[in-house]
């Protein structure tokens, strides 16, 4: 028997994710996933209790306050704490022992789009199989009997300390040794959930912050600022002189650094200097590093002429943990920046990745520009195609020929890849190869076949 994955209704790779009140990002999708949740996660008989956090986006105050009367409406406790990094609603999940918690959040999308993921209670995102569980009460529940009464009905309380407890965790995965004082750091909050928490944690181990995009309005999250634009970071370590910038993107669970000159080194820098000096530590567990079939090859010849191994996974955070917990690994990442130090945190975590880079230069007594040498990366390009319909790849023709084409001019000198966003209607061609303009052709070429195929 040939064994089937089953499709899933809402949930992509992280979470349900749309454009703000149309279908499915709705009120009233949102009151459903809530009632899903809380039914789900009440398996004993006991008050139970889910965490509600969000980022700066509009439409989050509509959205969780959908998402809590689903909650109330089922028996269950709703602990609100609004803004705050995925990490940090992630972390104060298993810090209060709730049974389960929820991020409102569309990531690094612009702000008309919005998203809902979960944590479970030890704040590790949902296998498939709860998601599923999720998508089966939405679509197929109509029994009345679910919905208490009286007493019964769930209760709403602020978690008035979130960012309290947020930045004491933060603050507690840097060295009690070392401090920051002396080192100027640039941060670009992205107009996001970490507008509030991230210059608190830097400043308080003594570093002078230059905040950037620190001030959210509801629809500037992500708005040519943060993780997808680091040339703005990068102007400002050279205006003000810093030591080092740091761009998170809306949910504060990525982060791409720059480096003292204004360069710009992304997961992959980032994990190769965290990586080499976890295993000059002797703290890199198995001297292995999970990452995703994106990272650069550059990254993988850097790791394995040190003596490590690196373990590739499909794209996507969720991949690289679940890697990680079933062969206990404790160190792995993507290129676009979520970085997962599992000995900290069980997610990715901008302002936690920041730290530990801080902590290499400070032990090192070494300068980023000096660290980013541990990799050179190949010339590598990433060219999105915005599509009507997401067909199955290997049924589109004259994509396939195209494919085939560019395999063989790469062959033994590059890779090539084309995948679907989980989060958006685009299709991603990445190529890698040792000359830029050759393969930004072939990137063209592909695009232009996608777009004849299914493009919007």
């Amino acid at each position: 028997m040939i064994s089937r994955k089953r499709t899933k209704r809402l949930f992509g790779t992280d979470g349900v994710r749309g454009v703000a009140n149309i279908e499915p990002m709705t009120a009233e999708m949102a009151l459903k996933l809530g009632r899903a949740i809380a039914h789900v996660f009440k398996k004993e008989a006991r008050r139970h209790r889910i965490v509600v956090g969000k980022d700066t986006r509009l439409s989050g105050y509509m959205l969780e306050s959908a998402m809590m009367a689903g909650i109330c409406s089922m028996g269950v406790d709703a602990l609100m704490i609004g803004p705050l990094p995925t990490p940090g609603i992630a972390f104060v999940t298993s810090n209060m022992r709730a049974d389960a918690g929820v991020v409102i959040s569309a990531s690094h999308n612009p702000y008309h789009d919005n998203g809902i993921k979960f944590f479970s209670r030890d704040g590790l995102k949902l296998p498939d199989e709860i998601e599923h569980e999720i998508e089966d009460f939405v679509f197929r529940d109509h029994d009345p009997s679910h919905r208490p009464t009286a007493k019964e009905v769930g209760k709403a309380f602020r978690v008035e300390d979130a960012i309290g407890r947020y930045v004491v965790f933060a603050k507690n995965s840097f060295p009690k040794d070392l401090t920051l004082d002396g080192l100027k750091i640039a941060v670009d909050c992205a107009n996001g959930a970490a507008y509030r928490v991230a210059p608190l944690v830097f400043s308080e181990l003594g570093a002078r912050v230059v905040p950037i995009a620190a001030a959210p309005d509801g629809v500037n999250i992500n708005d040519n600022c943060g993780a997808l634009y680091p040339e703005l970071v990068a102007r400002a370590v050279k205006e003000s002189g810093a030591d080092i910038g740091l761009a998170l993107d809306g949910d504060g669970d990525r982060c791409i650094l720059v480096d003292e000159k204004g360069a710009v080194l992304d997961g992959d820098h980032v994990m190769a200097i965290s990586a080499l000096a976890m295993k000059r530590e002797g703290t890199l567990r198995k001297d292995t590093v999970v990452a995703t079939i994106m990272s650069n090859s550059g990254f993988e010849e850097a790791l394995t002429g040190a003596g490590c191994r690196v373990v590739r996974t499909d794209v996507g955070d969720r991949c690289v943990v679940e890697e990680m917990l079933k062969h206990g690994y404790n160190f792995g990442g993507e290129q676009s920046g979520h970085i997962i130090f599992l000995d900290h945190t069980t997610t990715g975590d901008g302002i936690i990745t920041a730290l530990q880079v801080l902590k290499v230069m400070a032990r090192d007594g070494k300068k980023l520009s000096e660290l980013s040498k541990a990799m050179h990366a190949y010339p590598q390009v990433l060219k999105n195609v915005k599509v009507r319909e997401k067909k199955d790849l290997s049924g589109l023709a004259s994509v396939q020929k195209k494919l085939k084409a560019v395999e063989e001019r790469l062959k033994g000198r590059g890779r090539v890849f084309i995948r679907y966003s989980g989060t958006e209607p685009l299709a991603r061609i990445t190529i890698e190869g040792k000359k830029a303009d050759e393969i930004k052709q072939m990137a063209d070429e592909l695009a232009e076949a996608l777009q004849k195929e299914i493009g919007a």
